[in-house]
């Protein structure tokens, strides 16, 4: 071998130490940079998924489906400022018919609802197969007799047409009002679930139109009279004091019977959020504003 050819040699043995130690540093490089991202996909995993957990067991958001008039006001102008003390943000959700808030509840669309009476949640439920319970009675609303074509109910007619509600608990409700003023006679025992069939006497021969309840303000100018729940009345302008021909007995039936109430699905009553909504929705400001807002036609449950 010639001095050249050693030469030549070193250098290639000392290139391939070279390449072979820059090797090793690249894969020793690579290997703590996979270990530091991977460490921090991971922290940034458990601080998400804490997060999403934190979020959960702190929901604040309370969201209560209602009809507009007296239900969804009470609500909103009352109820909402005690819950955002206590740091609960209340979402009101109207609707203006009896049917979809239950649907909405028992699906979970909905956190609870605010528009019906014992009775009709009853019926509603072994109807439906629904599953859904009281928390808290709110308040009663006395059912009234308005005047349509004929102003009076001394100057009914005979064959006047009378509007009632076409649900099972409210048509009831009408009847017993008619009969409380010697307009109809009832089979004994109707009671509550009385319908057009338990009927006994008629002496003017009215004509019993039944109606989806929202609708009956609606066609007053159509009938001699109508039967309207309160919060319908209220919502068209009607004064339960000052346009009512008639109103339920405080001490009738109906009165006791028809308190209207906040409903859950069940299982839901014991929640932090649906517990917060009870203890608000009870407070002696909620009365006191109740009696103060509506002029008779909303009373507070005493």
């Amino acid at each position: 071998m010639t001095k050249i050819e050693a030469i030549r040699n070193k250098r290639a043995v000392l290139l391939t130490t070279v390449l072979a130690l820059a090797a090793v540093l690249v894969l020793a490089l690579a290997g703590c940079g996979g270990s530091g991202s991977s460490s921090s996909a991971s922290a940034s995993g458990s601080a998400s998924a804490s997060g999403s957990a934190a979020s959960a067991s702190g929901d604040k958001t309370i969201t209560v489906a209602a009809s507009p008039t007296p239900h969804a006001q009470i609500l909103t102008d009352a109820v909402k400022p005690l819950l955002e003390k206590e740091g609960y943000t209340l979402v009101v959700k109207e609707f203006n018919d009896y049917v979809l808030p239950n649907t909405a509840t028992e699906e979970g669309e909905v956190d609870a609802n605010y528009f019906q009476h014992i009775p009709y949640l009853d019926t509603f439920n072994k109807e439906n197969g629904t599953h859904l319970v009281s928390v808290a009675a709110v308040h009663y609303e006395p059912f009234g007799l308005y005047a349509g074509k004929t102003a009076k109910l001394d100057a009914l007619p005979d064959g006047a047409t009378v509007a009632v509600p076409n649900d099972t608990t409210n048509e009831a409700r009408a009847l017993l009002l008619l009969e409380q003023e010697g307009l109809i006679k009832l089979k004994d025992g109707a009671g509550v679930t009385a319908t057009v069939a338990d009927i006994a006497e008629n002496p003017k021969n009215l004509q019993i139109k039944e109606l989806e309840a929202a609708t009956i303000p609606n066609v007053l100018a159509d009938v001699d009279i109508a039967a309207i729940n309160s919060n319908y009345a209220l919502g068209a302008g009607l004064s339960v004091s000052k346009d009512a021909l008639a109103v339920e007995s405080a001490n009738g039936t109906a009165a006791q019977t028809y308190k209207n109430i906040v409903v859950v699905k069940e299982g839901n009553q014991s929640s932090e959020k649906i517990q917060a909504l009870v203890k608000a929705i009870q407070d002696p400001s909620i009365a006191e504003y109740i009696n103060k807002s509506f002029d008779g036609a909303v009373l507070p449950v005493q």
